[in-house]
């Protein structure tokens, strides 16, 4: 039985989901298929629109055979340490053949050649250490450390640093065009994790189709972004709205969430705690928290006076204050993350992400992936974790709170939404559904 890795967010699971899953069996010529899925709050500092249970459900029910959590100590990171500890979760297992990703570009000879050239930069270099000035770097040359930090002083968000250094080292004018497509970035940082565990997996890409990673407006009749769904689910009091752009599956699990008042859920939501975390922490305790950097403590402090909650939507007020040339929103959004969740620089340190995802968190399963489960119990190089409440690590501890934060956006949530990583098992799938 042959195995392809997916990674994912799901947040929600759409018809260009569905496609990117089957072409990923269909190249990888794979019978099953482990996803590694992003928890309570996701890459670009966002909460997930529904809680990770009920997108778990949505994974298995398209046809994935085992789930396992990212840990938000990576699945809220900039694309090299997501990529990173994903990368690193599918190599845990000790089953997974294969992983497939989607990119813009399609060429996996491209971003790998390019993965290739860039992990030999670092190594001619050999870095002791890895810096977390410029963007959370797991071992960057210092001459590619030098060249975003140049870029980044002249203006250039981190992302635009990052595409014109490595296009500049690749000695290819042409590679910042792609680079600055973000699945393209993405693959880029998937590969080059690759090449720095040592990676046994074959790698493969599919071709993202019809509606780019954020984009907001809808172009196709049957494809849109999650981004664009978002958008289209924000405020309304069901989910007939996506119903053209989702499985059924996806729409029924959604419409139980917003009865059950479990969604939606946004940055709105909140807003208050937020609030309350930033008004009450002087400068230096803000400077402690993650992706705080270059004095922002400070430009909070100003920009949280600018704030005036009656004229609505005070976090999108926040987000316009904050926001730069220099800072793009999904930079500011994983800081906001980091500051609600209560995440310091020192509790996320590069030696301590270096070392890979430290378990495996087992969200949800099907028949075969009950048997991939079997079988990593003797593979897998990390613990298998199917009850949060009989296993203790610092990032579990992280993913069980984030949980807990995440729930307490629901209209009224209980004891059980509040602690479900204590009182859920694994999501569980018959055969025949």
């Amino acid at each position: 039985m042959k195995t392809v890795g997916i990674i994912v967010e799901y947040n929600p699971l759409h018809n260009g989901h569905v496609y990117h899953f089957e072409q990923s069996k269909l190249v990888s010529g794979t019978d099953t298929v482990v996803a590694v899925m992003s928890g309570s709050f996701l890459q670009r500092g966002e909460p997930a629109i529904v809680c990770k249970w009920a997108r778990t459900e949505m994974a298995l029910r398209m046809g994935a055979d085992l789930v396992l959590e990212l840990p938000v100590a990576y699945s809220t990171q900039p694309a090299e340490w997501f990529a990173y500890g994903a990368i690193s979760a599918l190599e845990a297992t000790g089953v997974v053949d294969a992983f497939c990703f989607g990119s813009e570009s399609g060429d996996l000879e491209l971003l790998r050649s390019a993965a290739r050239r860039l992990h030999e930069a670092d190594n001619r270099e050999a870095p002791d250490h890895a810096d977390m000035t410029a963007g959370s770097l797991t071992g960057l040359a210092p001459s590619f450390q030098d060249a975003i930090r140049s870029r980044l002083k002249s203006g250039l968000s981190y992302p635009s640093a990052y595409a014109a250094a490595a296009g500049r080292l690749l000695a290819e004018e042409s590679e910042e065009d792609w680079l600055a497509k973000p699945n393209n970035t993405l693959g880029l940082h998937y590969l080059l994790a690759l090449e720095r565990l040592h990676g046994t997996m074959r790698p493969y890409t599919i071709q993202r189709q019809k509606a780019d990673y954020n984009q907001t407006d809808i172009s196709d009749e049957r494809i849109a972004s999650a981004t664009a769904l978002r958008k289209l689910l924000s405020g309304e009091a069901d989910t007939e709205a996506v119903r053209p752009f989702v499985p059924a599956y996806t729409r029924r699990i959604l419409q139980r969430e917003w009865e059950a008042g479990r969604a939606p859920v946004s940055w709105a939501s909140f807003y208050a705690p937020l609030f309350a975390r930033l008004a009450v922490t002087s400068p230096s305790e803000m400077a402690e928290f993650g992706e705080v950097t270059e004095g922002l403590e400070h430009r909070i402090a100003r920009c949280l006076h600018e704030v005036q909650p009656s004229a609505g939507e005070p976090f999108e007020q926040l987000m316009q204050a904050l926001k730069t040339k220099r800072y793009t929103r999904t930079k500011l959004q994983r800081m906001m993350t980091r500051i609600l969740l209560n995440h310091r620089k020192i509790d996320l340190s590069p030696d301590l992400l270096r070392g890979g995802v430290p378990y495996l968190r087992v969200l949800g399963f099907t028949a075969a992936g009950q048997a991939l489960l079997k079988a990593m119990r003797k593979t897998a190089s990390v613990p298998v974790v199917t009850k949060a409440a009989s296993f203790r690590h610092p990032f579990l501890d992280m993913d069980i709170r984030s949980a807990t934060v995440h729930a307490s956006a629901y209209r009224q949530p209980s004891k059980a939404e509040l602690f479900r990583d204590y009182y859920e098992p694994p999501v569980r799938l018959a055969d025949e559904v």
